[in-house]
């Protein structure tokens, strides 16, 4: 999913860093391609909220009944620092091999092409050269794909592409000519391989994965991920296609349809902050399992939550503290005068009102300097700092708390909301008193630890806690959206299963 992060650096060391060379093996009728890990002393750029650079550029690359149990494909992914999991394929004839990352939130497939000259990036990554290929086909048409830190853009090509020991014949795929920005630089991968429905595919190519079913290649149109969370080991996580592997997951996968093809996308219930419902969506929200994101991205209201209970610092602060100030006590008022919740700040003239919930481009305001009072101008954040506390002051009028608690709880709150960039450093030494943060999802609860949803970056003083949780607005009727990333599908394995159009996650093994 393409998300927009800006970035800047500062450098700390990274404890491995993964190498290419590559082994496979059969077992059980499984093919396993996997990648090994050397150790070396290695610099890598992190974000100032510790995610590498590799992890940012990855992550800007995404906007049943019993299955057969031991057959397929399967491809072995490394993991890098839990940020990055990507795998080896092999495009032409003799095969030219790449890694690269498998992304259900894209649909095409890419890699450097040797006509890239001007992109140092480039430089730094095996190009495809279809000279050496038997078994290329030229096309030409030129390609452009949009991510958060700029667009990678080139022609498409076909030619085969092996994964494991499938050969999938005639395949489109983009030949990237320019690859902008520094996270290129950085990044371990070299391409993106989509595994997202053709209708979000660039020029409408033909996925890979369409047509490793449509050769015949798998003997069910399901694959599934299983992520090795543990940094330190050296498998990373395996991707299985055409079925699942029964040592990856305990118990029986929970089942949700695809809602809307393209992501795969499905409806998600309610989200629980410790064993307190957050009600933010009782009435449904989407939600999107993306293997291309990282963290777990939902809308700033409940991540801002989120981060109050585990003790996230945010910068935003001012700005809905100044609205609290002013407006809060009217909102109290107006939600037990049984006004609409999602009319309040129309009717306070914050926002306009069109029968949608996000009118923020509408009526922009900002506080002015000298008295700090809001008025019509160039800003729209009071519309949106608005919408968050009607929620969060509904949220505690149905717990019966008094003004004074509330007005108190929702300024707690704006000192908790997430960065521009989203991602919020936690204090590492606090894991054990955070709480549980739990998902609902087709009637059943996906739990959370604070073990499993902080990254840590690094050891003993240079170490660095990140929340796993990051915010991501997406209005109606698209929104509000979660995107359930690899914090999420790393502790439940997570079936796509294309023959059913359904979504399965279990807990993982």
């Amino acid at each position: 999913m393409g998300t927009v992060i800006k970035t800047s650096l500062l450098a700390l060391f990274l404890l491995f860093v993964l190498s290419p060379t590559a082994f496979s093996a059969t077992n059980g009728g499984l093919l396993r391609v996997g990648l090994k890990k050397r150790k070396a002393d290695q610099f890598n750029r992190v974000n100032e909220h510790g995610l590498s650079m590799e992890g940012t550029a990855r992550r800007n690359f995404g906007f049943h009944d019993t299955l057969r149990n031991s057959e397929g494909d399967i491809i072995v992914l490394k993991n890098y620092m839990d940020a990055q999991y990507y795998g080896e394929i092999g495009i032409g004839t003799p095969p030219q091999k790449f890694t690269v990352v498998f992304d259900t939130g894209s649909a095409n497939l890419w890699v450097p092409s040797s006509k890239c000259y001007f992109s140092v990036a480039c430089l730094l990554h095996p190009k495809f050269k279809a000279s050496r290929s038997s078994t290329y086909k030229k096309n030409g048409t030129a390609a452009a794909i949009q991510y958060g830190t700029g667009a990678i853009s080139g022609f498409f090509s076909q030619d085969s592409v092996k994964l494991g020991d499938l050969v999938v014949k005639e395949q489109d795929f983009i030949e990237a000519i320019r690859e902008p920005g520094i996270t290129f630089l950085a990044a371990k991968f070299d391409g993106i391989l989509g595994l997202g429905f053709q209708e979000i595919s660039v020029g409408k190519a033909v996925p890979v994965w369409y047509n490793m079913v449509k050769q015949g290649l798998v003997q069910e149109p399901v694959f599934s991920f299983w992520f090795n969370r543990h940094a330190d080991e050296e498998e990373g996580g395996e991707l299985v296609f055409g079925g699942v592997d029964p040592n990856h997951f305990k118990g029986k996968h929970t089942y949700v349809p695809v809602t809307q093809q393209g992501y795969w996308q499905f409806d998600m219930g309610d989200v629980l902050i410790g064993d307190k419902t957050t009600g933010f969506c009782n009435g449904g929200c989407a939600a999107i399992a993306d293997s291309g994101t990282s963290l777990l991205a939902g809308p700033t209201t409940i991540i801002t939550q989120i981060n109050h209970a585990i003790g996230a610092a945010g910068v935003m602060s001012q700005q809905c503290k100044t609205l609290v100030d002013q407006y809060g006590k009217m909102i109290i008022e107006m939600l037990l005068s049984e006004a609409q919740p999602d009319k309040i700040c129309s009717q306070m003239n914050l926002c306009t009102f069109d029968g949608h919930q996000d009118v923020s481009s509408i009526i922009e305001s900002v506080v002015d300097k000298n008295n700090g009072k809001y008025s019509a101008g160039l800003n729209d954040g009071i519309c949106t700092f608005c919408e968050m506390a009607v929620v969060w002051v509904q949220s505690q009028l149905k717990r019966n708390q008094t003004e004074d608690s509330i007005i108190n709880y929702v300024n707690e709150l704006c000192d908790r909301i997430p960065s521009p960039m989203g991602e919020s450093a936690v204090d590492c030494s606090s894991l054990s008193s955070m709480p549980n943060v739990a998902f609902t999802i087709g009637g059943k609860i996906f739990e959370l630890t604070p073990e499993q949803y902080i990254l840590k970056v690094g050891e003993g003083e240079v170490a660095q806690c990140i929340s796993g949780f990051t915010a991501l607005d997406v209005a109606p009727p698209r929104g509000p959206l979660w995107i359930l990333g690899d914090v999420f599908m790393g502790q439940f394995h997570t079936v796509f299963d294309f023959g059913k159009s359904r979504v399965g996650f279990a807990e993982a093994a």
